[in-house]
């Protein structure tokens, strides 16, 4: 299992939009084959940042993912109302404390 991170930067404008977007394709994101966990945040100070947090079994699951028309269909959605370039860290999880 590893982690996926994205940040994302929305025009203040399309925020609203990329809510409606992601409420639309949450549950087919995090039911996808691999997705065991998605979560969204959203910075408390720059509020136009938004961070998307998944877990996938591996890699290859997150490439198919990444392949998937629903990933073309959602990321062709959301890139148009950017005002930044996106970042996308994969990580491995080393402790977790509950």
């Amino acid at each position: 299992m590893f982690v996926r991170i994205v940040k994302m930067g929305f025009q203040p404008d399309k925020i609203d939009a990329f809510f409606e977007n992601f409420e639309a394709n949450k549950n087919q994101i995090r039911n996808f084959e691999g997705c065991l966990f998605l979560e969204l945040y959203r910075d408390k100070n720059n509020t136009n940042q938004f961070f998307t947090y998944s877990y996938w079994e591996d890699e290859a699951a997150l490439e198919n993912y990444r392949k998937s028309d629903l990933f073309l269909k959602v990321w062709g959605e959301t890139k148009v109302w950017f005002n930044q370039k996106p970042e996308a860290w994969s990580v491995d999880k080393v402790v977790s404390l509950e």
